[in-house]
This record gives structure tokens, C-alpha cells and sequence, in this order.
């Protein structure tokens, strides 16, 4: 029996769509070349990968994302997030910009917790808090690499002790760019009862990197409850509602118009540098928030599968780093969306647990998305 033209041409334009929807995912480029060394030699490279839409470069250090260029509502591109234009500054990299922090992105009190009936000392590295880590975090360390389709992984091994967590723990950190949207897909196993909480530190600057601050950003947190801290920003306990509050980002609202209101928690923050509560379901990937940048009309959507969102507004920026293209970063000069479990977790028995054991598989997506309007 012979085909009509007709399902012929079907064939063709089903053959014609498979080739367009490859083509599309085939647009992204993957680029390496070195861009520094340790004090003690160590290569550092850096990749970068370019979309349709987007140009995102990331180094083997830290897994920092050195630079994300992105199109305003008139095509025109620039860089978005702050960082430094050559390596040494990033050693040091007081600020954690761009870069991936773990074991235990956010604070443990006093740095300590207990797992399994023992207790495990960390190192301190923010007054008797542990932040991000400890003093060598994930930030700290070169990532070993390899290109994947439209990106690629980093994989780091963290031994049993390190900075005072149990358990040797296998991290790997993916980085897919497809048109619009950068995809950051974590995941970890142990050999040892741990815990664990993998973030990312990108400081956002929507209308160009060092060219102002955010606080005329609007920003919307799909979030109807925040974890208050006390004066050392470590939760209370309490999963507070925002509303009547300056944390009620339910609906779009400018950064600057509640940021110097009189309240305890704007002031232990020095702005806003607290845990939202996200509203969605465990383990589903939605979005948690949205920046527009009323000047250049860009848009940013995270979604995430976590449970939380560190919300920060670079308080603690103080004009004393100076960054990409000579621009100094005065304060709040980027702000931070992190997403994450909450913040000294291991500590608080009524928070989403942190624990991770042998046989199980840590894993979490976040998702960066561009877009532009007027």
C-alpha cells in the first residue's frame, strides 16, 4: 500500500520538528581554558557555556560562577552577577561570590550538633557560628571536571573529618545551560551518617554588575512563613508568618521599601538576610521567587525543589572589594537567593531534616530562568 502525500508530508514535518527540537538543545557551546593557579599550583579553569539566550562561565574553583550574561528588553547583553575579572581576589572571596557552599551552606550554632547520640565539633569561622562550611569550604576547593551535554559536572570528594562533618561525602554539581534557563543539579552519598546542605551564592545585579544597588528591585517570594534568628542569625525555631511584617514578599515589592523600617530582625540582619519558609510541596520543583529589574526589564525566576530560600541583600558589602571592570561594591550593591534547607537545621529537631546516611542519595534542582519585559 503506498503512502499518501499527505501522510508523507506528516512524515516530514515530524522528521522537520525532531531535527528543530535537537538543534535547539544542540546550541549550546562548552569552552575551557585556564585562568589561574593556587599557591601551591593547582590549575584553575574556567568553562563557559553559551546559549541561544545566555552566556554562563564557572570555575573549577569553588564551582563559582564567575560571570552570566543575560539580555535586557532591548537585546542588549551584559553581566549580572558580581565577581572579580582574574583569579587571585577569588582566593580569598570574603563575599562567597558566585560560589557553591557546603557541606553545610547557611549557619550551625555554636558550631556543633549531634547525630546519632555524638557530638560533633565544627570549625568556627563566624564568631561561634560555622557558616558555609567552615574556614575551607566547598567554596575553597578546585572541583574536577567534565563536559556533559549542554554543560558540565564538577565532582568533589570531601573526607571523613573534614572541617569536623562525619563521613566521607562524594558531591557532584551539574551546570546545564538550555536557551533561557540554567539548570544547577546537586547531588551527594556518604559513607557515614552526615548532614548535609548544598547551596549557591550568586550575587544578582540585574541592571549590570557594580552599576548601583537593588533596592528599586521587585521581588516576589512564594513564601507565607520566614524563620526568625536571634542576634547571632540563628533560627529561633519559630516558622513565623510574614504577614503584617516587612518580609511579606507574597506579592511584588521594591527591596527598599520596608529595608530601613524599624524592626529586631531587619536590624540583626542589617537587612534582609533571613530563611523563607517556601510554600510549594517537599521535593517539587517550583517557583520560589521572581526579580524585575524595572531599569533594564530583566526577569528572574528561581525555582527549586528545597524547602527554603536565603533571601540577603549584601548588607555587608562596604565598598572595600572592588570588582569586575574596576566597579566597587558598596552595599547592597547584589542581592543573594539561595536556596537550601533551613539554616542550622541540624540543631532545631522541628525543621525539614538534613541527614544523610549510606545508601541514600542527596539530591536537589535549582533552576535559574531569564526573561525581559517592559
Amino acid at each position: 500500500m503506498r503512502n499518501s502525500p499527505i501522510s508523507i508530508f506528516k512524515l516530514l514535518l515530524t522528521l522537520l520538528s525532531v531535527t528543530m527540537t535537537l538543534s535547539a538543545h544542540a546550541q549550546t557551546h562548552v569552552t575551557s581554558e585556564p585562568f589561574g593557579k593556587l599557591p601551591d599550583g593547582t590549575a584553575v579553569e574556567i568553562y563557559t557555556l553559551k546559549s541561544s539566550a545566555l552566556e554562563v562561565s564557572i570555575l573549577t574553583y569553588g564551582g563559582i560562577i564567575q560571570s552570566l550574561k543575560a539580555p535586557d528588553r532591548r537585546g542588549e547583553m551584559a553581566d549580572i552577577v558580581l565577581g572579580f575579572d582574574s583569579f587571585p581576589p577569588y582566593v580569598a572571596n570574603p563575599a562567597y561570590f558566585g560560589a557553591i557552599v557546603g557541606r553545610y551552606a547557611n549557619r550551625i550554632g555554636h558550631a556543633k550538633f549531634s547525630l546519632d547520640g555524638k557530638q560533633y565539633t565544627l570549625n568556627k569561622n563566624d564568631a561561634e557560628n560555622t557558616l558555609h562550611g567552615g574556614k575551607v569550604g566547598f567554596n575553597k576547593v578546585v572541583w574536577n571536571a567534565k563536559r556533559v551535554d549542554n554543560g558540565i559536572e564538577l565532582t568533589h570528594i570531601s573526607p571523613d573529618g573534614d572541617e569536623g562533618y562525619p563521613g566521607t561525602l562524594t558531591a557532584t554539581v551539574r551546570y546545564t545551560l538550555v536557551d533561557n534557563a540554567l539548570r544547577i543539579e546537586a547531588a551527594a552519598t556518604t559513607d557515614k551518617a552526615t548532614v548535609v546542605n548544598l547551596s549557591y551564592h550568586s550575587y544578582f545585579s540585574l541592571s549590570g554588575q557594580g552599576r548601583g544597588d537593588i533596592l528599586h528591585d521587585l521581588v516576589q517570594i512564594n513564601a507565607s512563613r520566614y524563620t526568625p534568628v536571634d542576634a547571632s542569625l540563628i533560627p529561633t525555631g519559630q516558622l513565623a508568618s510574614v504577614a503584617g511584617t516587612p518580609f511579606d514578599f507574597r506579592k511584588p515589592t521594591e527591596i527598599g521599601a520596608r529595608i530601613a523600617n524599624v524592626d529586631e530582625q531587619l536590624t540583626r540582619g542589617r537587612g534582609y538576610d533571613h530563611n523563607w519558609v517556601l510554600d510549594h510541596g517537599a521535593g517539587e520543583l517550583a517557583t520560589a521567587a521572581e526579580v524585575f529589574d524595572p531599569t533594564s526589564g530583566r526577569v528572574l525566576d528561581v525555582l527549586t525543589d528545597q524547602p527554603g530560600l536565603q533571601f540577603y541583600t549584601g548588607n555587608f558589602l562596604d565598598g572595600s572589594l572592588t570588582g569586575k571592570d574596576g566597579r566597587v561594591y558598596q552595599k547592597r550593591f547584589g542581592l543573594c537567593l539561595e536556596t537550601q534547607h533551613f539554616p542550622d537545621s541540624p540543631n532545631q529537631p522541628s525543621f525539614p531534616s538534613t541527614e544523610l546516611r549510606p545508601g541514600q542519595r542527596f539530591h536537589t534542582v535549582t533552576v535559574y530562568k531569564f526573561s525581559a519585559r517592559k
